[in-house]
């Protein structure tokens, strides 16, 4: 059997550990979900279950109580688990290891490196909630950031610290254009959250899509399909506590999170088996409640120092656009990137639908000039949808709308500006130039 006081220090500086609390014992497992009495300890506290079949050691948090009994959600298989077995407190807040050292690393959704380059070197352990920013002293999204897509740069152009949303169904390229916007936006440190995913994509996203040089500047968390809920929430946190920790050192990130759907889901398992009732399409109040809470955490630092601009994906199960976190994320972050399938069908890439996508923050960033071209290409592109099945079959005469004309006559071009190659960076003013000359 395994020491308990080894096993313990093997978790430095992994896990932040302090002495032993308070000890129990279970007396009750149901699904993934423990149920300890003898025991008190706050919501979010880190505990050690023991496994008297192995004679290891679980480790476990507290999701939620009643009474005198406490819930708990371990981070691997409970198996081997028996009544009566022994939990112990061994810390009453949840806290992860971080520094800059982290760069060029890949870890796991507790901090722990797993690529195989040896420990890291930490500078500090924080609390994964983070400090909240007095709006007030927050600075304002002044700086076009350059995306190097023309799709984006010229008709949803985005601001560094703005909160955007990649929305769209599976297989519709979502992985393709975070990997674009990885690769070509300018950013002092990129932090990447692969949260709920399949586990493949973590390696082909490293080696293809970041390759070497992107890996140099970047930290990924990742925290596949087949982990603990509880694990993957914590990934997201650690994300977000990464970001915020290179923010404060007035640093530009970026921060792409892949997926905040998963993240929901991840919440609503917890919150089902601690017996919150489901609400909107299963979803347990939590979820509405964690969500606006995490996309909060991104934006531009107190007074202008350091800024995280955010890039969620959320997908759309079933092409359903009316699903309960896309319309929380609509609601919460600043503008959204809807993908089409029927453009991805037709080979169009990247497939964004100007008539769903908008940027908040894209009248604040630009002249007004530029403002009115992209607008006037955005009615183009919209006017071709609308009568799009009209023209087709041959029911629209020529002449009958001068708008309608240009739109059918400029269509080439526009589908030309819009697509763009996977391994091809644009820089924002070539965009704009090329918009002005389209329109002109």
């Amino acid at each position: 059997m395994i020491n308990f006081a080894d096993h313990v220090a093997s978790l430095v500086p992994q896990l932040s550990v302090a002495p032993v609390v308070s000890s129990g014992q279970i007396v009750r497992v149901v699904g993934l979900t423990l149920e300890a009495k003898g025991i008190a300890a706050p919501l979010g506290a880190y505990c050690q279950v023991e496994n008297s079949d192995s004679g290891t050691f679980i480790d476990a948090e507290v999701v939620g109580f009643q009474a005198d009994l406490l819930y708990l959600m371990p981070f691997t298989d409970p198996s081997g688990i028996g009544p009566g077995a022994k939990i112990w407190v061994r810390s009453k807040n949840s806290k992860m290891p971080i520094g800059r050292n982290m760069l060029g690393r890949v870890v796991d959704g507790l901090g722990r490196p797993i690529d195989g380059q040896g420990p890291i070197q930490y500078d500090a352990h924080l609390s994964l909630e983070g400090e909240p920013i007095n709006p007030m002293e927050r600075g304002p999204i002044e700086k076009v950031l350059d995306t190097g897509i023309k799709a984006i740069d010229t008709c949803l152009t985005l601001g560094q610290g703005q909160r955007i949303g990649l929305m769209a169904g599976s297989g519709v390229g979502k992985s393709v254009l975070l990997g674009m916007l990885t690769r070509n936006t300018e950013a002092d440190v990129v932090v990447i959250g692969l949260i709920g995913e399949r586990g493949r994509e973590v390696q082909e996203f490293i080696h293809q899509t970041l390759g070497p040089n992107g890996l140099k500047k970047a930290i990924v968390v990742a925290s596949p399909a087949n982990e603990s809920p509880v694990v993957r929430l914590k990934a997201a946190n650690l994300t977000h506590l990464i970001a915020e920790y290179f923010r404060d050192q007035g640093k530009n990130v970026l921060m792409l999170c892949d997926s905040l759907t998963r993240v929901a889901h991840a919440q609503r398992e917890i919150g089902l088996a601690i017996g919150e009732p489901p609400t909107a399409k299963g979803y347990p109040p939590s979820v509405f409640a964690l969500l606006p809470k995490l996309i909060e955490r991104a934006g531009v630092g107190r007074n202008g120092l350091g800024s995280i601009t955010a890039i969620y994906t959320v997908l759309a199960e079933g092409d359903d656009r009316s699903d309960p976190v896309i319309d929380m994320a609509r609601a919460s972050l600043d503008g959204q990137v809807m993908l089409s399938r029927q453009l991805a069908d037709a080979a169009h890439y990247p497939a964004i639908d100007l008539a769903g996508s908008i940027s908040r923050l894209m009248s604040n960033l630009l002249t007004p000039e530029q403002q009115t071209i992209a607008n006037r290409l955005r009615r183009l592109w919209t006017l071709y949808q609308q009568n799009k099945d009209l023209i087709q079959v041959g029911a629209y005469e020529p002449g009958s709308n001068s708008e309608l004309d240009s739109a059918i006559n400029l269509r080439p071009q526009i589908e030309a500006l819009l697509q763009q190659s996977s391994d091809v960076a644009v820089t924002m003013r070539q965009s704009q130039q090329l918009l002005q000359q389209l329109m002109e």
